[in-house]
């Protein structure tokens, strides 16, 4: 029996160990399509590519026949493989059953977030084109989303000019956690 994924909000992580579960104690070892595609969505939303690989390998030939909808997720996982995201966006793009919907917004909205920090960190100025491509919007869509993010995004130039994301700020040491360290470091030197 497979979990509902109607419910919001979504603790993917919990419903991973769930499925997980319900795929290690199927009767015969086969568990039903929609464990199998659940499943095989929540590694992709995770950035488990090679779960995903390796669940695709185990799941029976006979339910990837009868399930096209498992051929689908699996789909979205080899181009994301491939890095190919705007070939990922055409087919997240599919109208997804509701057991598979959820999840599978969930991958296109985090591949989205993926490819924006990406262009953020990577990129000065790029294409409106290119951009739009990255982000799997239509040029409008994207240059309006790039707005959003507080970027500059030029309709007559057709640049987008990513804001640069802040650095990750190091957690504060606690009193120990510096003595600790300073101690390591006298130590060295007086070796």
């Amino acid at each position: 029996m497979a979990t509902d994924v109607a419910q919001q909000p979504i603790d993917f992580g919990k419903l991973c160990g769930d499925l997980e579960i319900q795929e290690l104690e199927s009767p015969c070892g086969i568990a039903s399509p929609q464990v199998y595609g659940q499943l095989l969505g929540i590694y992709l939303l995770q950035n488990e590519l090679c779960h995903a690989k390796f669940l695709w390998k185990r799941i029976p030939q006979a339910v990837k026949n009868a399930n096209p909808e498992l051929g689908q997720i699996w789909a979205v996982g080899q181009k994301l493989w491939q890095r190919d995201f705007s070939g990922a966006y055409d087919v997240l793009k599919k109208d997804w059953t509701e057991a598979y919907k959820p999840i599978m917004t969930a991958v296109l909205e985090c591949t989205r977030r993926k490819a924006f920090n990406l262009i953020g960190q990577a990129y000065s100025s790029i294409k409106a084109e290119e951009f739009a491509a990255f982000v799997g919007l239509p040029v409008a869509d994207a240059l309006q989303a790039a707005t959003a993010e507080g970027w500059i995004a030029d309709p007559q130039t057709r640049i987008v000019t990513p804001k640069k994301p802040a650095p990750p700020v190091d957690p504060p040491l606690s009193n120990e956690q510096h003595l600790s360290v300073l101690t390591d470091y006298v130590s060295f030197m007086e070796s």
